[in-house]
């Protein structure tokens, strides 16, 4: 392996943990690799954005602006397009002869990693967990819905690997990093490369993505009724969590699908998972597993989520929520 790439995703222009957390990640592999370690970005972030990826251990970063990628379609009020970004992508990683290129696993690298895989003749390693740079470098991803994890080799010139957030720990690396502007005519995007685009973002306001959240709380069927997820809800608030459910309850039309968490919803990876009468699917374990501490409430002392809890509460939710908040928020006063 001689030069990795990683693509620092930004969110209207700002930088998050993911990307600190790839970019650390990308420093980490190239050190023990001995390769080169480049980071390439799509967005307008500012010089302010773009030396905070300098303190994760950024030293060079490629940025072209995503508004003049965009005017290259022709058409009026694009906000986005993934297929033109997976274009820009690989065109410049084809041009430069990136072996590794190293992908946040958000809903926005989940989408472009694998039309990036294809464009650059490079296999795909998606959702790791692990790093393992002692010898040949190779990839721990959980397999079977998180029943047990595979230790993934490669035997190509090239490779494309995701990374799941809120997984890796973003290490302080602060250097002065050298920022180069592209343009875009430059990376050969045509305007059939904008097959499908984005014309606008609806988002909840006043909520926290379940994605993005360091503390999530989430409700099952145990809450009986939609009206009972005002105990999540009152929990989360305490805690300045987001709040997060099971399939059944979006099934039934409880909660929205954008905050299902889940193998048919979002995989989360937060610092605290509190499950409020979640009897443990394997599908929604799959979605938090990888979580750093997992406290489980249920009445039923053999619940499968209490097998992979770090903290386990059997008891009735309607009576240890209401409790279990006012005690959160005596300790804020």
């Amino acid at each position: 392996m001689k030069k990795i790439l990683v693509i620092a995703e930004a969110k209207d222009n700002i930088y998050k943990s993911p990307a600190f957390e790839i970019t650390s990640s990308g420093k980490h592999i190239a050190n023990a690799m001995g390769a080169e370690f480049d980071v390439m970005t799509i967005s307008d972030a500012s010089a302010e954005q773009l030396n905070n990826l300098g303190k994760y251990g950024a030293k060079k970063i490629f940025q072209l602006s995503l508004a003049e990628l965009n005017t290259l379609s022709g058409i009026d009020g694009i906000i986005y397009s993934h297929s033109a970004i997976s274009a820009a992508i690989s065109n410049f990683a084809n041009t430069n002869s990136y072996d590794l290129i190293l992908i946040s696993g958000t809903s926005f690298g989940k989408e472009i990693a694998p039309q990036i895989a294809v464009r650059t003749n490079s296999a795909i390693i998606t959702d790791c967990t692990g790093i393992n740079t002692d010898g040949k470098l190779s990839f721990k991803r959980p397999s079977f819905a998180g029943k047990c994890n595979t230790i993934v080799n490669y035997n190509t010139e090239k490779l494309v690997v995701t990374l799941r957030p809120n997984v890796f720990k973003a290490e302080i690396s602060e250097v002065s990093p050298e920022i180069q502007k592209l343009s875009a005519d430059s990376l050969n995007v045509q305007k059939t490369d904008f097959r499908t685009y984005v014309s606008e973002v609806a988002v909840s306001t006043g909520k926290l993505d379940v994605a993005e959240a360091d503390i999530i709380v989430s409700g099952g069927r145990g809450l009986k009724n939609p009206e009972s997820f005002k105990l999540v809800e009152d929990l989360a608030g305490a805690l300045g969590a987001a709040i997060g459910a099971s399939r059944a309850v979006v099934d039934a039309g409880w909660r929205p699908h954008g905050e299902q968490v889940g193998q048919t919803g979002k995989t989360v990876s937060p610092s605290l998972y509190i499950a409020c009468g979640i009897s443990g699917a394997i599908q929604h374990l799959a979605g938090m597993s990888s979580s750093k501490f997992i406290v489980a409430i249920n009445k039923d002392k053999d619940a499968p989520i209490f097998q992979i809890a770090d903290y386990g509460i059997v008891g009735d939710v309607f009576e240890i929520l209401p409790a279990l908040t006012e005690e959160i928020k005596k300790l804020k006063v």
